[in-house]
Formats: C-alpha cells, sequence, structure tokens
C-alpha cells in the first residue's frame, strides 16, 4: 500500500499563498485520481482538488484559486493555494479519490497532513 506524506503547509496571511506537497512511497501511476482533501476541526473532511492527469476538479469554494497538479515520474501531487482566506484553514490530506454521486470519496489510508491556517 502506497504511503502517503503531506508537507509545506504553515502560518499566512489572508490573501498570502502556499504550495503543498504530497510525496508518496511507492508508485502512483496506477492510481487514477487523487487528490487533496481537508479537514477542520467540528467538520467532515471534505474534498477540495483532484486530479485525474488528463481533467482536474475543483470545489467551489477554491475554484479559481487552487491549482492541483500530478507528477507521476516522481510520485509527488502539489496543491498550489493562492488569495488564502482564513476559511481555508484545517489540516490538509492527499489520498485517492473515487468519484460518487457527484462529490470525491478518499482511499482508505491517510498520512498525518498538514496544517494551513490563515489569519485575518
Amino acid at each position: 500500500q502506497v504511503q502517503l506524506v503531506e508537507s509545506g503547509g504553515g502560518l499566512v496571511q489572508a490573501g498570502g499563498s502556499l504550495r503543498l506537497s504530497c510525496s508518496a512511497s511507492g508508485s502512483i501511476f496506477s492510481i487514477v485520481a487523487m487528490g487533496w482533501y481537508r479537514q477542520v476541526p467540528g467538520k467532515q473532511r471534505e474534498w477540495v482538488a483532484i486530479t485525474t492527469g488528463e481533467n482536474t476538479y475543483y470545489a467551489e469554494s477554491v475554484k479559481g484559486r487552487f491549482t492541483i497538479a500530478r507528477d507521476n515520474f516522481n510520485n509527488t501531487v502539489d496543491l498550489l493555494m493562492n488569495s488564502l482566506k482564513p476559511e481555508d484553514t484545517g489540516n490538509y490530506y492527499c489520498n485517492a479519490g473515487a468519484r460518487y454521486l457527484g462529490t470525491w470519496l478518499p482511499g482508505s489510508s491517510w498520512g498525518r497532513g498538514t496544517q494551513v491556517t490563515v489569519s485575518s
């Protein structure tokens, strides 16, 4: 099973940018959809951005501000976050994704995530 390690989080002011990186211990070539999810304390984990390589999908709340990119050669999935807002604060995780009834369901194995805090 591929292990995923997230990095790049931090504290940033509203309007700032961060680049998150997900490094996989093995090949992600055969994983059709890879993406980023976030969780805020007290709320359910939600998908943020998904890439199949050919297509990208974004949650409405981040569309136009976040960009996801995968590198199958280096087994990484990055998330560039611009124009950050306080409501983007949360712990961000990468994982596989499966399309289901208009949303994306994550795989079963989670990394530790990386914390993003946006101050107003």
